[in-house]
C-alpha cells in the first residue's frame, strides 16, 4: 500500500509542493513546527535511513542538496536553519517513508527534546 508521500508525488493527493527535481519532492508540512517546515521526500520509498545501502549514497546526497535550496528559496539559509531526519517509531518518525524536515523562521532551541 502507498504511503502518504507517495501519494503526494504521484499527485494523488494534494500538498503545497515548494520544490522537485528527479530525485524529491518537497512540501510543506501540515502541521508546521516553525514559520518554515518543509519536508524533503525522496521519490524512490525508502523507509528511513536505516534501511539505506551503499547505492542509495547519490540519493541521500540529494536529499540534502534539495534540503539546501528549499532553505534559500524560503529565505531561511542565512539566518539558519535545521535539518530533521527522524529514524523509527521511537525517535517520532510517523510516516515511514524517508523524509527530512527543513524548519526555520524562528530560533530554535537545542536540544530539542
Amino acid at each position: 500500500m502507498p504511503t502518504l508521500f507517495e501519494k503526494i508525488i504521484s499527485r494523488d493527493i494534494p500538498a503545497d509542493i515548494v520544490y522537485e527535481d528527479e530525485w524529491v519532492v518537497a512540501f510543506r508540512d501540515i502541521n508546521p513546527q516553525a514559520p518554515v517546515h518543509v519536508l524533503v521526500v525522496p521519490r524512490k520509498p525508502l523507509v528511513n535511513v536505516a534501511e539505506a545501502g551503499p547505492e542509495d549514497a547519490e540519493l541521500l546526497g540529494r536529499v540534502m542538496l534539495a534540503a539546501a535550496e528549499v532553505a534559500r528559496r524560503e529565505g531561511v539559509a542565512a539566518s539558519g536553519y535545521r535539518l530533521v531526519l527522524n529514524n523509527g517509531e521511537g525517535a517520532g518518525q510517523s510516516v515511514f517513508h524517508l523524509h527530512c524536515h527543513v524548519l526555520g523562521g524562528r530560533g530554535l532551541r537545542w536540544p530539542p527534546g
